[in-house]
């Protein structure tokens, strides 16, 4: 993460918890570098990509749940709050852990990217490095700008050592501790 993650933050943590918790259901806020973001409301085909990527998982791995906006502490020293498109866990996993779920036992992040002019730094660089700092194994992006899924693994010092990138059609394997593999083809009918 960048140095001024620590060292000019907007604000604490506690502190910003207390202004996620007051915010209107309508308003989707996180904590990542430091900095408040408000998430942007997902349109249509962005709901429809997390519903086809949660049957995939309920079908090839049905031990396994993809909670969609599961708020998860992120970045070093879990410093950071964000609330990914679906995290990928056994089942149960987030039970008794309250709004903002503890990273250990996360299998996978997924971020489908909007058409916002802050997509590329927020889902391909600081979500990223915040789910590699916290040691989530697999980070799968949907880039449906590109029209590609980004599959980020092996986290190690608060990176993704390996990146691997498929075109919507092709055939995406997601490695262990996942396991499933992606047919995309019905992707191209929700990226406009």
């Amino acid at each position: 993460m960048t140095p001024s993650t620590a060292d000019h933050a907007q604000m604490s943590v506690e502190e910003f918890e207390q202004i996620a918790h007051a915010a209107p259901e309508t308003v989707t806020l996180e904590f990542i570098n430091g900095k408040l973001e408000v998430k942007p409301v997902p349109d249509g085909d962005h709901g429809e990509i997390i519903m086809w990527l949660l049957r995939q998982c309920m079908q090839q791995r049905p031990e396994l749940a993809l909670y969609p906006e599961q708020g998860l502490k992120v970045e070093t020293y879990r410093n950071g709050r964000a609330r990914p498109d679906g995290a990928l866990v056994p089942m149960g996993h987030f039970a008794g852990q309250g709004e903002w779920g503890d990273p250990k036992g996360v299998l996978m992040t997924v971020e489908v990217t909007s058409h916002d002019h802050d997509t590329d730094r927020r889902d391909h660089k600081e979500k990223r490095d915040g789910y590699a700092a916290a040691g989530v194994p697999v980070y799968l992006l949907v880039d449906r700008d590109a029209g590609q899924l980004v599959v980020y693994t092996d986290p190690q010092n608060g990176r993704y050592q390996l990146r691997t990138s498929r075109p919507y059609g092709a055939t995406v394997k997601i490695p262990a501790p996942v396991g499933i593999a992606l047919e995309t083809e019905p992707l191209k009918d929700f990226s406009r």
